[in-house]
């Protein structure tokens, strides 16, 4: 009797449940379709969106493995800042020296081309006599003769140089060949030839070179002879003549455009009209 009271009561507790499922089951249903709830999640392991156990603990499970997750990658990105910090400390840390060595590199590439000028450059002292008499009018100054010059043993001994082809043109005489004509055709019309310096250091004949500079006593030539006017055959026998002779002289100077190869920007031509400035000094 007591054993079928028991069954009894055990069927009548499942009867229950079933009937507490199912009406879940119709109450989600009815929410459902009356739009008045949104529908559950629902998997192979729920029945119409009833969670079991096993999705309970699945669910942790996932927000576990997710959490774990983001610390991974917080933890890998503080890594790579950490490791892309300490690449960059020491370039930080070695630009200064570099820096420096470009400094270093930069003076030593002066230094070196500074001895190579020094080792290039030649000291000259002026071998020439001044072509001058006492019936001077004009004063035509260069720098200092050129190597060519030097070689030739006479003023504008380039082959290249338009000086005497200028000097010609401007009397209507044939171009000199020799000293001896050059040196006559200079007395002749009253032009006396010389350099502003008695010695320099230069390198070839470049004149922008020129450094450690002696002039020659022009204030004692000028006094030898009524030479009223001084010209200068380029911008650095200009300079030169304005720094170092004329507060000796007290007499100006009017610049010429130089004839050396060098000025190819000037034609003979042009030369030759540059140069008739001197007609009115000359004899």
């Amino acid at each position: 009797m007591l054993a079928s009271n028991a069954t009894a009561a055990k069927e009548d507790a499942m009867t229950r449940s079933e009937d507490t499922k199912w009406e879940m089951i119709l109450s989600a249903l009815a929410a459902e379709s009356s739009g008045k709830s949104p529908r559950l999640f629902s998997s192979r392991r729920t029945l119409f969106g009833i969670p079991s156990a096993l999705d309970e603990e699945m669910a942790k499970l996932d927000e576990a493995n997710a959490a774990k997750a983001r610390e991974q990658r917080v933890a890998a990105a503080r890594q790579q800042v950490d490791e892309s910090a300490s690449a960059s400390a020491p370039e930080r840390q070695g630009a200064p020296n570099g820096i420096a060595s470009t400094r270093r590199a930069k003076a030593h590439a002066a230094i070196n081309a500074s001895s190579r000028a020094r080792r290039t450059a030649a000291h000259v002292v002026h071998p020439l006599e001044p072509v001058f008499d006492r019936h001077a009018r004009v004063f035509l100054l260069g720098t200092m003769p050129s190597p060519k010059s030097r070689e030739a043993g006479f003023y504008y001994g380039h082959p290249q140089n338009r000086f005497w082809k200028v000097m010609a043109a401007l009397f209507n005489a044939p171009v000199p060949k020799t000293t001896q004509d050059k040196t006559g055709l200079l007395h002749e019309h009253g032009i006396a030839l010389w350099d502003v310096l008695a010695e320099c250091t230069i390198e070839g004949a470049s004149d922008g070179t020129i450094a450690e500079c002696v002039p020659n006593d022009i204030a004692w030539l000028l006094g030898k002879a009524p030479v009223d006017a001084v010209f200068c055959t380029g911008a650095k026998a200009t300079e030169l003549y304005r720094k170092y002779c004329e507060p000796a002289t007290h007499m100006p100077c009017t610049q010429l455009p130089s004839t050396s190869p060098a000025n190819a920007a000037a034609s003979l031509d042009k030369l030759i009209e540059a140069y008739r400035v001197i007609l009115p000094h000359c004899r």
